[in-house]
């Protein structure tokens, strides 16, 4: 019986400092070439989930400068939902292309635009924490919430300001009345892999391991952690929220509730993964 993995992108794989459709669609092809190792030669069924909180905050961005009676903005979900196809569409041709460049050309591959239920009374509501769209700068943050008052900024890692909306936790991945909020990305690909019976859940990000310390002298690399010891780590804080914190937070959920394993490692890194098992692997205790 084939193993099946779910596979968890951050927003590195698909958008990096140019977002014209060109760009996006040029590194969805590198990053499907990245991941062939993980099918060929393997028995192995992969499910590819992805963030698109870049892509839904430049939509909305456009939708509100061409909004008119005439040609009424979309709301959030409903961007959601837009951007889900574009992405989709984007990688079905960067997989097509790279399936058949590895001799794959008969393996299936398909797209799917997915509906999450949440809480109504989830807290989130009250205190919108997912950051969309472009970065601004101090100045051009304060030109933005004049001109949206009903807006929340916040100030992102050093790195700008951007606004952020609702995000409530997923509980099924399913839908009956859309809402305005964006689901966290590592806790869908956490619910969506438990849903799925997967195997594995494999979360990418932009570093090959997970670090206690990160970026100071005494930084530590973490490799295989019981998921009882990667659980104390979280509570202490040692992960930061705009980056770490979630896909260690997703990736201890997905352990705990099913009694599998879940990897956080790079796209750089799938070959060692591949061959070693390289990367940070919170095990079952």
């Amino acid at each position: 019986m084939a193993k099946r993995i779910v596979v968890a992108l951050g927003g590195n794989a698909i958008l990096t400092s140019d977002p014209t459709a060109q760009a996006q669609s040029m590194a969805l092809n590198k990053t499907a070439e990245q991941l062939m190792p993980l099918i060929k030669d393997n028995d192995v069924e992969m499910v590819v989930t992805h963030g698109n909180g870049p892509q839904v905050g430049n939509l909305l961005l456009q939708q509100l400068e061409s909004n008119s009676v005439k040609n009424p903005a979309m709301p959030l979900d409903t961007a959601v939902a837009m951007t889900q196809g574009q992405i989709g569409y984007w990688m079905a041709q960067a997989f097509t292309e790279a399936l058949a460049n590895n001799g794959m050309s008969d393996v299936p591959f398909v797209s799917v635009v997915t509906r999450t239920v949440v809480d109504a009374n989830d807290e989130a509501f009250k205190n919108p924490t997912k950051p969309i769209g472009p970065f601004y700068s101090q100045e051009e943050a304060k030109n933005i919430q004049t001109q949206y008052p009903d807006w929340k900024l916040i100030e992102d890692s050093g790195r700008g300001y951007r606004r952020v909306v609702p995000s409530p936790l997923p509980l099924k991945n399913k839908g009956y009345q859309g809402v305005e909020a964006v689901i966290d990305k590592d806790f869908s690909a956490a619910k969506l892999a438990e849903l799925v019976d997967a195997d594995e859940l494999v979360i990418f990000t932009s570093v090959g391991d997970v670090f206690l310390n990160f970026g100071k002298p005494n930084q530590k690399a973490l490799g295989v952690v019981p998921v009882s010891e990667m659980r104390q780590y979280l509570e202490e804080g040692y992960f930061a929220a705009g980056s770490m914190k979630p896909k260690v937070a997703a990736a201890v959920a997905f352990v705990e509730n099913t009694g599998k394993q879940a990897t956080i490692t790079s796209l750089e890194n799938v070959e060692n993964f591949v061959k070693s098992g390289a990367g940070t692997r919170i095990v079952p205790d």
